[in-house]
This record gives C-alpha cells, structure tokens and sequence, in this order.
C-alpha cells in the first residue's frame, strides 16, 4: 500500500499544481494551452476597442439627450415668441376696447355693460396666459416701461407718472409696448 498511496499523492499534488496555474494564468490573462503574449496581446486589443465603442456610445447617448433637449427648448421658446407676436397683433383690438369703454362710461346702457365685461373676459384670459397691463398711475417713471410724450413741472425730483394715455403691456416679463404717459416732476 505505501507505493500505491504515494503515487496516488504525487498524482494530487501535480493536479492541485496544475489547477493552480491554470487558475494563476487565467487570472493573469493567459491561457495554459495558448501561446500566452500573443493571447494578451490580442484581449488587450479587443478589451481597448470595446472600451472605445463604450465610449463612443456614451457620448452618442449624451449628445442626443443634449440635442433633444436643445430641440424642446427651441420649440417652447418659438411657441412663446409666436405667442407674443399674436398678443402684439391685439394690442390694438384691447386699445379700442378701452376708448370704448371710456366713451360709454358716462351712459349707463347694456351695450356699455356688455362691452365692459367682454374686455374685462378678454384681459383676463390674456393675463391668464402672461399678458400684464402697464397703467399705474403715480408711480416712479421708467423709460424701460414708459414713454414719456409730456411732462409738467413738478415740486419734486424725481419724475412720477400722472396720467396714463395709452396702456402698455408686458408679455411674459418682456416688455411688448411701452405705456404713454404724462409725467410730472
């Protein structure tokens, strides 16, 4: 039994050495059968062109989030100026609201009722949407908001708003048409 049994050892210990170069080299990149540079050589070669096709996926993906982004952008900012252009167009159409009601201020009769309240119905939907009037009476003067066409001597320094002409209006924050006003100061 003692030949038998160290054979049988020598035989396990030259399979666990095997086993374990073959683990080493495998964890190291080679193969034990291959030739082990050339092997390298072309993993490290393969490993680099996925790792550059990775690459140039992910800065695909990035430039058309990127591009998506820039093409809902563009298409909210001209939905915004087309907007604005149309509420421009009624600039007008509120102006001769406005002499209207004005003129039929004075008689109390149902087309004044009723063309009172279809301007303020129109106001407010346009405000709604981002249309605010300028027509602050007694407020500071600001060329950005006010076009001043006459002014009155005043007993103070700064300039205020005393009468407002014609309205101006501001959509979304810019400025569409700026208030004529009288200004005093």
């Amino acid at each position: 039994m003692g030949d038998e049994s160290l054979n049988d050892a020598v035989e396990a210990a030259e399979e666990i050495v095997a086993e374990a170069n073959a683990n080493a080299d495998a964890d190291a990149g080679f193969d034990a059968g291959a030739d082990a540079p050339g092997e390298v050589d072309e993993r490290s070669d393969v490993e680099r062109e996925r790792d550059e096709y990775l690459g140039t996926l992910q800065r695909l993906q990035a430039d058309f989030e990127n591009y998506r982004k820039r093409v809902a952008r563009q298409a909210d900012d001209a939905a915004t100026r087309a907007a604005g252009d149309l509420v421009a167009k009624l600039l007008p159409v509120l102006d001769a609201f406005d002499l209207a009601v004005a003129h039929f201020t004075a008689a109390d009769t149902e087309e004044g009722i009723a063309l009172a309240q279809a301007r303020g119905l129109t106001l407010d939907t346009l405000a709604k949407e981002g249309l605010e009037r300028i027509d602050e009476v007694g407020v500071l003067f600001d060329p950005t908001v006010h076009d001043a066409v006459a002014h009155d001597e005043g007993d103070g320094e700064s300039q205020v708003v005393e009468e407002v002409l014609r309205a101006g209006y501001r959509w979304k924050g810019a400025v569409l048409r700026p208030a004529m006003v009288r200004v005093k100061g």
